[in-house]
């Protein structure tokens, strides 16, 4: 499907896009928007821009660095130089699997003096599986995924993983950035040339399913979860909002109250699964992944059975009407009716146990009526299914029996769609270097930021579609560009540190990128909640590697959750963060704490906060000691003597060794310790674990522990 030429006329004096649209109340009015939100840049093509020149021809090492530096220079400005060796392994593998590098790892980078070593270390952590599960979490941010619905109740969703683990493995194979959009919207639409891959197009879906779920299914609720899967599409696929247009024409972008039905028609006609209510404590409509020959080999006898039960019950019922009508007594019938009915409920509540997924699968398809000041029960005049106007505004065929899905997948998945590459790399560069060069990046609107480099962009934007859509490929150009490897530390303060305390005042001077927004040096970043967890369990030696799988709920005959009590429960393990179960309602403490993404709504963003509970987080809470009573006993098992434990525990936490006077302070303060304890009685034994997870705590509660250079 090809992008209607709407897109090459944006340029033009166009007239604004729907101009007839609904003011918002049904009766007719023209768009807020105007033919200049039509021009506004994100709308327009994407255009494979010229590299530009730069003076200095020794420092870039791809295009992308040209584009960086063209923009330094013109600021009189140069960039920074290289970063340390050491500093430059621990970032890429905290960038790229969350994790921090192991001691030899690091020192075999450092002793590798080859111009291609950096490149070895990049393929490396891309083809580790650690890849997809730190990768996977900033998508599963995007779609808002949690293992529990988020109604009042919060019931659990025992399936939802499956979607959690797909979005993992589509990351480590490295599929097809077009593909995976295109699975997540219609995987169960789209042919598969293997059951397998029939499966996993179903679980992809689940980006769909698991929207927050308010209410226990009546009319509004429903209403509300389609507008909340209608925004989290747009917000991460196309970097737009459609919730404003639900009541009223956007008032900014060129997005119309029609669009937004025309979208919600497609959804409407879209079943996702109920998870259970405190009215009704049972899922239904969660789709099965047995072949469809054995769910109906499954599905017949159970069907007939509770078709013969039915008949009986329709039996009894005529039965007693006559009775009644001839003035006997239906007191036998009457027991039997009860009886025949308790064995109905009986059959409906154990229906055929039988693998699914929560996932979505179509619907009655049909259109949508507008809904007046976005109200469901204020319907207005019917919408016909169809696109964004201003990207193209395709409409399904009048007789088209699908819900649609499948049509827009393609459109957003389209190479021709300005936004969606655009999005999607937008993302991979905010999260290589803290910020994206559009600084809201699921806002491309009106309203969001311009483009700090908009010739970066579209070509970044082009290489992403002429790679196939590759997302390791684009890792690989922006972690091996020059760009990327410089330090955190400007070059004129490393100097002043080399000449030390002798040196000479630097001069002040304002900086002319006070907010390196021209990337003249690597921003330094803060480890985010899932980071710091993992690490903390690297470095004390009890990380588990395993792959995670479904979570310990209790089974659903159990399920007696309510609004007053709903559920509650958290399963520790110390399996990689990715893997604990999500809870939606309450945030996992620790992701609370550590500025964790709100499963209520689609994050782009982490907020970084400071706040004194992280602070003491370190100093008491239990997790935190048991981490460092574990590495405590690591470095007194692994090393015979407190300077080796020493040099060891730096590798570890920070990936590098000891410095002279660290040596010296430490083993002064690790003295001074064991002499207070002795003074006090304690054992040998005690008072050398006691001084080392002491120590251990003061390291894992450090600042150079908790950010990357």
């Amino acid at each position: 499907m090809v992008l209607l030429t709407v897109l090459a006329s944006l340029a033009g004096n166009a007239e604004p896009v729907g101009s007839k649209e609904s003011a918002g109340d049904g009766s007719g009015g023209h768009l807020t928007t105007t033919a200049t939100t039509n021009r506004h840049w994100s709308f327009q093509p994407i255009k494979d821009p010229r590299v530009p020149t730069v003076r200095n021809q020794r420092w870039p090492r791809h295009d992308l660095d040209r584009f960086i530096l063209a923009r330094i220079e013109a600021e009189g400005m140069t960039p920074n130089i290289a970063a340390d060796r050491r500093a430059i392994i621990r970032r890429a593998t905290f960038d790229l699997t969350g994790l921090p590098p192991s001691p030899a790892e690091v020192e075999d980078f450092v002793r590798d003096g080859s111009l291609a070593a950096f490149e070895r270390v990049v393929d490396r952590l891309l083809d580790s599986p650690r890849y997809g599960e730190r990768w996977g979490r900033h998508w599963l941010d995007l779609a808002r995924y949690a293992d529990t619905a988020g109604d009042s109740s919060d019931f659990p969703v025992p399936q939802a993983w499956r979607y959690r683990n797909y979005v993992i493995d589509a990351f480590n194979r490295d599929k097809p950035y077009d593909q995976f959009l295109r699975e997540q919207i219609a995987g169960d639409l789209l042919p598969a040339a293997t059951e397998g891959a029939r499966r996993e197009q179903i679980i992809a879906t689940g980006f769909l399913a698991c929207a927050k779920r308010l209410g226990a299914g009546d009319s509004n609720a429903v209403h509300l979860m389609i507008e909340d899967m209608l925004d989290t599409i747009s917000q991460a696929t196309l970097g737009l909002s459609l919730s404003c247009a639900r009541c009223h024409d956007h008032k900014y972008d060129p997005i119309s109250m029609r669009d937004y039905y025309a979208l919600y028609g497609i959804l409407n006609s879209t079943r996702v699964p109920f998870t259970g209510s405190e009215l009704e404590p049972r899922q239904r409509n969660f789709v099965p992944l047995l072949p469809p020959s054995e769910v109906e080999a499954l599905l017949t006898p159970y069907r007939k059975k509770i078709e013969a039960v039915d008949a009986e019950i329709a039996r009894l019922e005529k039965e007693m009407a006559t009775l009644q009508q001839e003035g006997f007594k239906i007191d036998p019938l009457q027991m039997d009716f009860d009886a025949a009915w308790k064995q109905r409920d009986k059959l409906t509540a154990r229906p055929p146990v039988m693998e699914t997924a929560y996932a979505a699968a179509d619907g009655k398809a049909g259109n949508a009526r507008l809904q007046k000041r976005g109200d469901p029960l204020m319907p207005g005049e019917e919408v016909p299914r169809r696109f964004l106007q201003v990207l193209g505004g395709q409409a399904l065929p009048a007789d088209c029996p699908n819900s649609g899905r499948l049509e827009m997948a393609r459109w957003l998945a389209d190479r021709t769609n300005p936004l969606t590459a655009r999005v999607m790399v937008n993302r991979l560069w905010q999260h290589h270097f803290g910020r994206g060069l559009v600084a809201t990046p699921s806002d491309f609107g009106t309203r969001g930021a311009t483009p700090s480099h908009p010739d970066l962009l579209d070509y970044l934007a082009t290489r992403f579609i002429e790679s196939g859509w590759s997302v390791k490929a684009m890792h690989r150009l922006m972690v091996l560009s020059a760009t990327y490897q410089q330090g955190c530390v400007p070059a004129a303060a490393h100097m002043a540190m080399d000449l030390g305390e002798s040196a000479q005042p630097i001069p002040s001077k304002v900086s002319p990128d006070p907010d390196n927004i021209l990337l003249s040096r690597f921003p330094r970043q803060r480890l985010d909640a899932e980071q710091i967890r993992d690490a903390l369990l690297t470095v004390s030696g009890a990380l588990d590697l395993t792959v995670g799988g479904a979570h310990p709920f209790p089974q659903e005959s159990k399920w007696k959750f309510s609004q007053h009590e709903p559920f509650s429960a958290l399963y520790e393990t110390n399996r990689r963060s990715v893997y604990l179960m999500q809870p939606r309602l309450r945030r996992q403490p620790f992701f609370a704490v550590f500025d964790g993404a709100d499963a209520n709504v689609s994050t782009a963003q982490r907020q970084v906060s400071t706040t004194p509970l992280q602070a003491l987080f370190a100093m008491n809470d239990p997790f935190a000691h048991e981490q460092a009573d574990m590495f405590a006993r690591r470095l007194l098992r692994e090393r015979p003597d407190d300077r080796q434990r020493l040099d060891l525990a730096f590798q570890l936490a920070y990936a590098r060794p000891t410095s002279p006077e660290e040596i010296r302070d430490g083993l002064a303060w690790l003295s001074r310790l064991r002499a207070a304890l002795a003074a006090e009685n304690h054992s040998p034994d005690d008072a050398q674990f006691t001084v080392w997870s002491s120590y251990a705590r003061a390291l894992l509660g450090s600042s150079e522990f908790f950010f990357v250079d």
